[in-house]
């Protein structure tokens, strides 16, 4: 299991002191959320793709860490980089004017 931060240490303090209550969205909330998640993991294609067996351990690693199935962490990954939302860590060997979007 991945370590918390600051804010979801907080926040399960929070929880066993007993100081968070239970609310319920309003049906329009609802309706919107409800709207939002089915155009969100929509799945109507199917791929095929060969990866190297160092790399396809490394994503079932990652996807452990996560607690996801690993095809389910592949199209995350995939999702959020046609979204423009998945960004190259810095290595060390790379300068800070080095560090791009992929």
């Amino acid at each position: 299991m991945k370590k918390l931060d600051a804010f979801e240490k907080d926040l399960l303090d929070a929880f066993d002191k007993g100081e968070l209550k239970s609310t319920s969205p309003s049906k329009a909330k609802l309706a919107k959320f409800k709207a939002a998640a089915s155009a969100t993991f929509i799945k109507d294609k199917r791929i095929n793709i060969r990866l190297s067996t160092p790399d396809l351990m490394d994503i079932q690693a990652r996807a452990l860490e996560e607690g996801i199935p690993y095809q389910t962490f592949i199209a995350s990954v995939l999702h959020k980089y046609a979204s423009g939302r998945l960004y190259e860590r810095q290595s060390n060997l790379q300068p800070k004017s080095a560090k791009r979007k992929i």
